[in-house]
């Protein structure tokens, strides 16, 4: 799509003939002139606008922006819950903006960790039987979805927690289990919507050493996040707003 187009958010997005540039073969994730369009009753809202970038694998990056700015948005499309209006999105070599529902759940299952604000660990299980739920619904073996899960508890330090339910532990170990649960597929990407959101200050810095930590040791990660302090624990910030890229810089 050609820059003119791009420059009006109000133009609807048209399909050009030529082919678009290609993605970046070399990125774990690649987006390329990415739309998001939402009908409001005879009404169109663009809640992005041709947004385009690489993250190349085990990077550590902060989405930033404030409420309606569409970064929650590309944070659905990055972790598959929905899928672009128009454009491509490469994600690991695979065009998941072309796969259908079943697919996309394959990839979500895979690919992406989440981590969300609100922990969503189910309230009757272990830390244990948390952690192992996405190798539940992978098709895991029981005992080498165990092993799987305890390794990944010890990753987030709460071995001495496994047998613990979230009403006996702390916030803090509460999104530990959900990291725990996030990493425990070894997925291409952990991605994270709000981590510290329901976390007091101390408790947040802890959650974000961790982050570091797990950074430091390969892992992918996205952070979205409306908190600055947050975005620059991350070594590179993307700024949204009005649902174009405002800034894409390092921040160390």
């Amino acid at each position: 799509m050609s820059d003119a187009t791009l420059t009006s958010p109000a133009v609807e997005p048209v399909v050009q003939p030529e082919p678009p540039r290609p993605h970046d073969a070399g990125s774990l994730i690649s987006m390329r002139n990415i739309w998001k369009t939402y009908e409001m009753g005879s009404e169109k809202v663009h809640a992005l606008h041709g947004v385009s970038f690489d993250i190349p694998k085990g990077e550590y990056i902060a989405i930033i922006g404030p409420s309606g700015s569409g970064k929650s948005t590309l944070m659905n499309l990055i972790g598959c819950l929905d899928t672009p209006s128009q454009g491509e999105y490469w994600l690991n070599a695979k065009n998941v903006s072309e796969m259908d529902d079943d697919e996309l759940a394959r990839i979500r299952n895979q690919e992406v960790g989440f981590v969300f604000q609100t922990f969503n660990l189910l309230a009757r299980a272990t830390a244990l039987h948390n952690v192992e739920l996405p190798l539940i619904y992978g098709g895991v073996s029981s005992a080498q979805r165990h092993e799987m899960a305890k390794k990944a508890l010890a990753a987030v330090d709460l071995t001495d927690r496994m047998m613990h339910r979230p009403n006996e532990l702390s916030g803090g170990q509460r999104q530990r289990v959900a990291i725990a649960r996030a990493l425990v597929n070894h997925p291409s990407i952990l991605l994270a919507d709000e981590p510290t959101g329901a976390l007091d200050s101390r408790t947040s810095m802890e959650i974000m050493d961790l982050f570091e930590r797990l950074h430091s040791e390969g892992n992918t990660i996205i952070v979205v996040t409306h908190e600055p302090d947050v975005a620059a624990r991350a070594h590179r910030v993307v700024s949204i707003r009005d649902g174009l890229i405002e800034k894409d810089e390092k921040s160390r």
